[in-house]
């Protein structure tokens, strides 16, 4: 079976500095995360350009589409870049990852998410979404649609309600299966009846971590997994270091933790549905399919960063394989 992702495509760069002087030289708050428009990133990445960067293709939907096309699932994405030096590592990162690239093209900037890490690994995100903000209904393309079984949205294109409408229903109109990750609790609370119609009309998979689910349902861990599980046929909500909850067919399988030592939880919901989703699309249990979830989700909070090294893929491989 084949996955296609759609969200906001961005290019992960990962900058560590020497102190935190460099933050206050653009007025970012240590350790939160600030939306910025083109100049301030253009000003900001001429002042980066000396330091060390770590580059790569990024956006939650991105992070979970990489995951399962790193497990071997066949995979696609629709985003939207620009014809720019970062819309063009974006697209060939896609592509050295096995991902067959459905991009969209704007005359806007490609979006940067830039990660800066300060001495004491404190890290302090400025966004630009550029280009990937520019998405409408109109690009979507049916026909790239039908050539997929399943389709994974991420909850920030909430933001753009008529692009999400219609990617769900043109989803559901050629047959696939939809999957969506609640994105953030804000975005939730302030967009919980929504979310609900998507749910009710379109979404067969829903991932949620507890604060998520809490917005939505007004409920904790099993019981808003319950009200989750009404609304789709796959309900999954992550509790962090106690692990996670699925019900399936009226079915709840509690998924164990595994212990490891946390470092950088960036990615690590993204990469928790890669595994879960590789497991339905090969008709995996509930078991089965969170701990590969799980056991790539602990691999990525020992990890700076939201990609896996490939001798991490290489070990995943042996242990699932």
């Amino acid at each position: 079976m084949k996955i296609l992702g759609i969200g906001n495509a961005l290019v992960d760069v990962i900058a560590r500095l020497e102190d935190e002087s460099f933050l206050n030289g653009f007025s970012l708050q240590k350790g939160g995360m600030e939306m910025i428009d083109a100049p301030t990133k253009r000003q900001l990445h001429e002042a980066m350009k000396d330091m060390k960067q770590t580059l790569a293709s990024g956006g939650s939907t991105s992070n979970t589409i990489h995951g399962l096309a790193r497990l071997g699932a066949e995979t696609g994405f629709i985003g939207k870049v620009s014809h720019d030096a970062m819309g063009d590592f974006f697209r060939q990162d896609m592509l050295n990852s096995h991902i067959t690239p459905h991009l969209l093209y704007s005359d806007i900037d490609t979006g940067i998410a830039t990660t800066l890490m300060t001495p004491d690994a404190e890290r302090t995100f400025a966004t630009y979404l550029g280009a990937a903000a520019t998405m409408v209904p109109e690009e979507i393309s049916r026909d790239v649609l039908s050539q997929y079984d399943y389709i994974h949205v991420e909850g920030y294109l909430i933001f753009n309600r008529e692009l999400i409408l219609t990617v769900c229903r043109m989803a559901k109109e050629c047959g696939l299966r939809v999957s969506m990750d609640m994105a953030s609790y804000n975005i939730v609370a302030q967009n919980r009846d929504f979310i609900r119609e998507l749910l009710h009309n379109y979404v067969d998979v829903i991932f949620a971590n507890e604060e998520e689910a809490r917005a939505y349902t007004g409920k904790e861990e099993e019981e808003a997994l319950d009200v989750l599980a009404e609304e789709c046929e796959v309900a999954v909500v992550k509790l962090g270091k106690r692990g996670s909850l699925v019900k399936i067919d009226g079915e709840t399988t509690f998924i164990p933790p595994m212990d490891a030592p946390c470092i950088d939880t960036n990615g690590a919901g993204d990469i928790y549905a890669a595994g879960f989703l590789y497991g339905l699309l090969n008709n995996y249990d509930a078991a089965k399919s969170g701990h590969i979830a799980t056991l790539l989700a602990t691999e990525m909070i020992q990890t700076v960063g939201a990609k896996l090294s490939d001798r991490q893929w290489d070990k995943i491989r042996k242990e699932i394989l």
